[in-house]
């Protein structure tokens, strides 16, 4: 049976753990300490009012946190709330999931793609081009389930790199980074397949990935390899943080 949503958002905390969280009335509040807006973006528990959101943005400000909310879905009266409150739609998000048994037909080539844990310095400098730097390094070792990172060689040299954790049964893929001059190659294809296995041979039944909907040729990688689009979700932000 294909997770349903709820599952995945909890996947999707699982995985990509925030340093903290806290319940704050009808809102859970995370810290984030660098490791990007899915850690640091406050979501709705049940009727959200707007002193709900009003206690929220502070409790961010004094975090030193931008003042952010992920939607998901049967958020359309939190969302309505900050829409007129002015707060500016952020990285809307597909959500894709498939068992493994789809992805995992067939293997990478030789030399082209290992898993490693923990994460090599060759790793970290490819996510550091990318713009994933400590702060999402250490959500990596946060996370608590199996973990691994990929390791991706094309040409005789480095070629990306990918992280994965599994939670409840489902694992998910995080911060697929491949270096520019290796685009276009067929390397984020076998991270996924590489790590489909992975995933099973750790016990899990399915596999699941997030990109924001603007990153074509990631959803078109995503479907071109039998994944389905099963959900959405947003963020909105208060304007004075929009850079």
């Amino acid at each position: 049976m294909t997770p349903d949503l709820a599952q995945l958002y909890d996947v999707i905390d699982g995985t990509w753990p925030a340093a903290e969280t806290r319940r704050q009335g009808h809102m859970l509040l995370r810290r984030g300490e660098g490791g990007g807006q899915r850690v640091s973006a406050a979501t709705a528990l049940g009727h959200v009012t707007p002193q709900d959101v009003d206690a929220a943005e502070a409790a961010m400000q004094a975090m030193g946190q931008p003042r952010l909310f992920q939607i998901r879905a049967g958020d359309r009266a939190l969302d309505d709330l900050l829409a007129q409150r002015g707060h500016v739609i952020v990285d809307p998000v597909n959500l894709y999931v498939a068992h493994v048994d789809v992805l995992a037909t067939r293997s990478p080539p030789p030399v082209t793609a290992f898993c490693v844990w923990e994460p090599l310095a060759i790793q970290i400098d490819i996510w550091a081009k990318g713009g994933i730097g400590s702060g999402r390094l250490a959500v990596m070792h946060r996370a608590k389930g199996p973990k691994i990172s990929i390791l991706g060689r094309l040409n005789d040299h480095p070629g990306g790199t990918a992280f994965v954790a599994i939670h409840d049964g489902i694992a998910m893929v995080h911060a697929v980074e491949v270096l520019p001059h290796q685009r276009k190659q067929g390397m984020a294809g076998w991270f996924m397949r590489l790590a489909a296995f992975w995933a099973r041979d750790n016990g899990a039944s399915h596999i699941a990935v997030v990109c924001t909907q603007a990153n074509t040729a990631a959803n078109a990688l995503y479907a071109s390899l039998g994944m389905a689009l099963v959900g959405q979700y947003h963020y909105r932000k208060h304007p004075d943080d929009v850079k």
